[in-house]
């Protein structure tokens, strides 16, 4: 007489399509992220050069805007074929890769809490390479208009950063209108103005420098960065554990998921 054991061992519906539907929402956001990125570099020629992207000495925030997309997109289809397929290898890539991200998001906030000297010469020399490519891209153009305008500044340290830009520069050597100039976003607004003077900081910086605070923002966007970290630092902590909490969560139910499935194949074996 033989005897048969069975075990009670089965994967979790509630677990199963939990981790789905999470992933769901990360795997259609990489499609939009994707979109979005190739419909601007469509608009702007990069699809038929890619070359231009090279080309660029600053940074194209299209390409963040790409890697941030691929990113969501890989692992929000891992996660969705993974749960649905009860496939532990996709579940496990997706479970380390958002461990790895955790990690690697925890050691970027307490290396740049430690070497904040470091981490403030990177910023102004990327923030420096993107000023002299100001007119070379209109995403980098628009990304550093609406940095300036938001927190009220204008260069890295001040509006003399600008004469790293070759339309902008005061030397003798450049024949462009905008010599000696900013870009509008560097403007104190004028509540009478309904539409936008983008000329208004042409010649403003061959006028007295005390007379400069009266037509634009003299403080540097560095500066006023490091200023507006202290005064939202609970906003950005809140941000922060928000998405750490969410990437737990998402390691959980993977773990879960894996265990469960890991439970039914070795009860197959009795």
């Amino acid at each position: 007489m033989h005897y048969y054991r069975y075990s009670n061992a089965e994967v979790s519906c509630w677990y199963k399509y939990l981790l789905f539907s999470y992933n769901i929402v990360f795997w259609l956001a990489g499609v939009a992220f994707l979109g979005a990125g190739l419909w601007a570099w469509s608009e702007k020629g990069v699809l038929s050069d890619l070359t231009k992207v090279t080309r660029l000495h600053g940074i194209d925030p299209v390409v963040l805007v790409l890697m941030v997309g691929v990113v969501m997109f890989t692992l929000g289809f891992a996660g969705c074929v993974g749960a649905l397929r009860e496939n532990i290898c996709l579940l496990k890539f997706f479970c380390g890769a958002i461990v790895l991200i955790f990690f690697l998001e925890l050691a970027v906030a307490v290396l740049a809490f430690l070497f904040q000297d470091w981490v403030r010469d990177r910023f102004r020399e990327f923030f420096e390479s993107n000023i002299r490519s100001y007119r070379d891209d209109i995403d980098l153009q628009n990304l550093i208009d609406s940095l300036q305008k938001a927190n009220l500044c204008c260069g890295a340290y001040g509006p003399e950063d600008w004469d790293l830009n070759v339309y902008f520069n005061c030397s003798g050597a450049s024949y462009s209108r905008e010599k000696c100039g900013v870009p509008f976003s560097c403007c104190v607004p004028d509540p009478a103005q309904k539409v936008v003077n983008t000329q208004c900081g042409y010649d403003v910086r061959t006028q007295l420098k005390s007379k400069w605070e009266e037509v634009i923002f003299t403080k540097g966007c560095i500066p006023a960065l490091e200023g507006w970290l202290p005064r939202n630092i609970y906003i950005v902590a809140g941000v922060f554990i928000a998405i750490s909490l969410l990437q737990i969560f998402g390691i959980f139910l993977a773990r879960t998921l894996i265990s469960d499935i890991e439970a039914v194949k070795a009860g197959h074996h009795f």
